[in-house]
């Protein structure tokens, strides 16, 4: 909506000691960028206004980049958040969240719950390893309205996405891969609610391939959320997806504000999963709130009342100017359901507009002072349980010990294993590389396969077990197969030497495919101790001005472990991601450890 401007007042509001409401307050001179300053809590009007209008008050609920986290986490990174004097608040999990839902709701006539991304595509085992399938759970008993897309909904597929979360559709095998059912004994049936984005496409088309907002009527007044996905998705390092495309956000959303408005719509939220920062404490907002979030937010049309944000997984209640000069809530609600963020909105009945000055917002903890929810209790244990029944299911067999320890050449039996799986997922793939000792970022093997049973009363000598094949490789990174030329597979393999600042050379070893051996030597020059004709591939020497089907993970591929050399790829397929390309490789077993002789030092490293 838009207002009179009535003089320089606040831009970004702040909370008081004591007290998480923070009023959204007057407009300010554009022209002006005073600072922030800690403002005294200001009550929204009464319902019937001094003008004698009828108002309606809507309660907007809203959590972020939840990521499955059902279970309360004890740890101090996903269990506690800080107040402004440092102290320690424990937080988060389904029981207490359940509980404060029912709490801010009560004596509510409107109010909606709604998701502002990241939802699942979890870490948790409990829901990790059962297809995301406990969150959509508790989504639907807390009764989520709509959905954001963020870049972890599409961390599988679009059809995942749309077909097995949205509708519930099964894939592979009923309780082994897909649709098991729930801690009320009933099959899983899908979200009983909408996943929705207005900026991600299909390569090539405009059109979103999902609705791209959401309408919800409070005593016969609109309200319109338009849902905006971060457009680091399409070629995220979980998230990519080739045949995808993102349009911007900024226009977009003023699309979508146009045409809310031709339907009548004057009330606009923006539920947008792209970050910013503004301070780190959760209920206050800093002098200069930065990051693409505030950038959309003073940018973007003047017609929306309020921006919900995510991604980040920062936490702050901001009032940030719109083009026109006018403030509006900006806010983020931290990450794994330690945050509830609320929206007060009051609309003018007549106008159907928001009164801008009277918005409210706040950032609640989901503390543990209150009593948890006993239905999600109940949820809760019982997936922890079926966990530990999912991970002791045999996915295949090995003739001896997988481990990740190195030779001297850099070679390790996993990562000569998990290689052979990358090309054995692709359809076309000629080789494969994974990096073993990245030059940075997080390392994808992460445990060894050993042939002894472990303690799990289902192992045998032999067995492989889903925890543990899950535990051995993978970060739900996708194997990506694309095209690069043999140049760019010399110059990765020469990238595996790479001289630090101290003046000393690190070795980050490249596993390759069985099918490929290679040779290089230390006495020479950094850059140059790789000699195409002594890369093998196939038994043929390896050609550099030749174009190769190369087969990775797509954290690799975009350069995040530190090798830069696939830089200008072509024709990217998404195959399966790493958990299920290992499991797949093993259940084809049994898997004899592979022979470390395919890269050979021609000089002692």
């Amino acid at each position: 909506m838009r207002f009179p401007l009535r003089g320089a007042v606040v831009l970004a509001a702040l909370a008081v000691l004591g007290s998480t409401q923070v009023a959204a307050l007057a407009a300010t001179d554009p022209t002006t960028t005073p600072e922030p300053q800690e403002v005294q809590e200001v009550q929204a009007p009464q319902e019937s206004s001094a003008h004698g209008r009828r108002d309606v008050d809507v309660q907007l609920l809203s959590l972020t980049d939840f990521h499955g986290y059902i279970r309360p986490h004890n740890d101090t990174a996903n269990g506690t958040i800080r107040d402004a004097q440092g102290k320690t608040i424990v937080v988060g999990g389904a029981p207490y969240i359940a509980t404060h839902l029912e709490k801010l709701r009560a004596g509510k006539r409107n109010t909606v719950t709604f998701a502002t991304g990241d939802s699942f595509s979890g870490w948790p085992a409990e829901v990790a390893r059962h297809a995301d399938e406990p969150t959509i759970e508790f989504f639907n008993k807390i009764g989520v309205g709509f959905n954001a897309v963020g870049n972890h909904e599409l961390d599988l597929s679009l059809d995942f996405l749309r077909e097995h979360m949205g509708k519930g559709r099964c894939f592979g095998e009923r309780e082994v891969d897909s649709c098991f059912r729930d801690s009320d004994g009933r099959r899983f049936r899908g979200a009983r609610f909408d996943f929705a984005t207005a900026n991600i496409t299909r390569k090539g088309s405009t059109r979103p391939v999902l609705k791209p907002y959401v309408v919800e009527y409070f005593q016969g007044v609109p309200v319109g959320f338009i849902n905006l996905t971060t457009p680091t998705t399409v070629e995220g390092s979980t998230s990519f997806q080739p045949s995808l495309d993102n349009l911007p956000l900024v226009e977009t959303a003023n699309k979508y504000v146009a045409e809310l408005k031709r339907r009548g719509v004057e009330a606009i939220v923006v539920n947008l999963h792209e970050g910013g920062t503004a301070g780190g404490v959760y209920d206050r907002c800093n002098a200069s709130p930065s990051g693409p979030a505030f950038d959309f937010a003073r940018q973007a049309s003047p017609e929306i009342d309020a921006i919900v944000t995510g991604h980040w997984h920062t936490q702050f209640v901001c009032s940030v100017p719109d083009p026109e000069g006018n403030p509006r809530p900006v806010v983020e609600a931290g990450f794994h359901g330690k945050l509830i963020n609320e929206i007060n909105l009051k609309i003018d009945r007549r106008t159907r507009d928001v009164i801008r000055e009277a918005t409210t917002a706040v950032n609640h903890p989901v503390t543990r002072d209150v009593t948890p929810n006993p239905g999600m209790v109940k949820m809760v244990d019982y997936w922890v349980a079926k966990e530990k029944q999912t991970s002791a299911r045999r996915v295949g067999t090995i003739t001896g010990d997988l481990t990740r320890t190195r030779d001297a050449d850099g070679e390790s039996t996993l990562g000569n294993v998990v290689a052979d799986a990358e090309k054995a997922d692709s359809a076309d793939a000629e080789l494969a590389m994974l990096a073993v000792a990245p030059l940075k970022g997080a390392q994808s093997l992460r445990g060894d396969l050993l042939f002894a049973k472990g303690a799990d009363p289902a192992d045998a000598d032999g067995a492989v077990l889903l925890g543990e094949s899950w535990n051995a490789w993978g970060y739900a990174n996708p194997v990506v197969t694309v095209s690069v030329k043999g140049s760019q597979i010399e110059q990765a393999l020469e990238q595996q030497w790479q001289t630090q600042a101290n003046g000393t050379v690190g070795f980050a070893p490249l596993a390759v495919s069985g099918n490929v051996r290679f040779s290089y030597d230390t006495s020479r020059p950094v850059g140059d101790r790789i000699a195409p004709e002594r890369v093998l591939i196939d038994g043929k020497p390896l050609d550099t001005g030749r174009t190769y089907r190369l087969a990775l993970l797509a954290f690799t591929l975009l350069g995040a472990d530190g090798y830069t050399a696939f830089a200008g790829y072509t024709d990217a397929v998404r195959g399966s991601r790493d958990y299920e390309a290992l499991r797949a490789y093993l259940a084809k077993g049994p898997v004899t450890p592979p022979a470390l002789d395919r890269a050979v030092a021609l000089t002692a490293p």
